[in-house]
């Protein structure tokens, strides 16, 4: 029962801070990201089994986490105010050109991200975008204009 709770406090654990650190995917992780989550990864797993290194363990851990996660689905299905602390919301960067910088600040991201997304649907320029939106998923989504 002990790795059970341990497993419920270390994905919660897990679950605020990687939402609080910022919404990148896999595909916009910096050898650094990379690094962290190596670390993370490697210290959840002393956090979780303790001093018991079986297989049952183990497996417990892993039926617990993935039930967790399983559940936390259903809650979010639910309970929409649940899925938006969770997952988050997206949020408008660029506005018919004009970048809004306290929200490119506080995700972290600067205008080479931008025009990197925007490269994808031919943009050059920030003044090309009609809207650059940073999507719950971490990717940005670029609608040029006409």
């Amino acid at each position: 029962m002990d790795s059970v709770i341990r497993g419920f406090a270390i994905y919660f654990v897990l679950l605020i801070a990687i939402r609080f650190s910022g919404r990148r995917t896999i595909a916009q992780m910096t050898a650094l990201d990379f690094v962290l989550l190596l670390i993370i990864a490697e210290t959840t797993q002393q956090a979780m089994l303790g001093e018991d290194f079986s297989i049952v363990n183990a497996a417990t851990l892993i039926l617990t986490l993935f039930g967790i996660d399983i559940a936390l689905s259903y809650v979010k299905k639910w309970l929409p105010k649940v899925a938006i602390m969770v997952d988050g919301t997206p949020t408008v960067l660029v506005r018919d050109g004009e970048v809004d910088t306290d929200a490119l600040r506080w995700a972290r991201l600067d205008e080479e991200d931008l025009l990197a997304a925007g490269r994808q649907q031919g943009v050059t320029s920030l003044d090309q975008i009609r809207f650059a939106i940073l999507e719950a998923s971490g990717g940005i989504s670029v609608i040029p204009k006409k």
